[in-house]
């Protein structure tokens, strides 16, 4: 959690094509969440070794593009 807390906080997000700097930042049905300028030498910024990790069903994710969609809203 903090290392991407930290990650947001440094703006190498962007949702809808606006960098977001704010880690509380909400997003909702339909927004494009993005890593701003992925590289292959951030394996954190990728998701590291994803392949063992769970992607939750409300996420749309491409991995070679750093990109995810939101596509409903998380259960509470």
């Amino acid at each position: 959690m903090f290392a991407a807390r930290q990650f947001v906080n440094h703006g190498h997000l962007k949702v809808n094509g606006r960098r977001v700097n704010i880690a509380s930042f909400q997003v909702k049905v339909g927004d494009l969440i993005e890593i701003k300028n992925p590289r292959p030498d951030r394996p954190r910024a990728r998701g590291g070794a994803l392949a063992e990790r769970d992607v939750p069903d409300y996420l749309e994710v491409d991995h070679g593009k750093g990109t995810a969609k939101m596509t409903r809203c998380e259960p509470h």
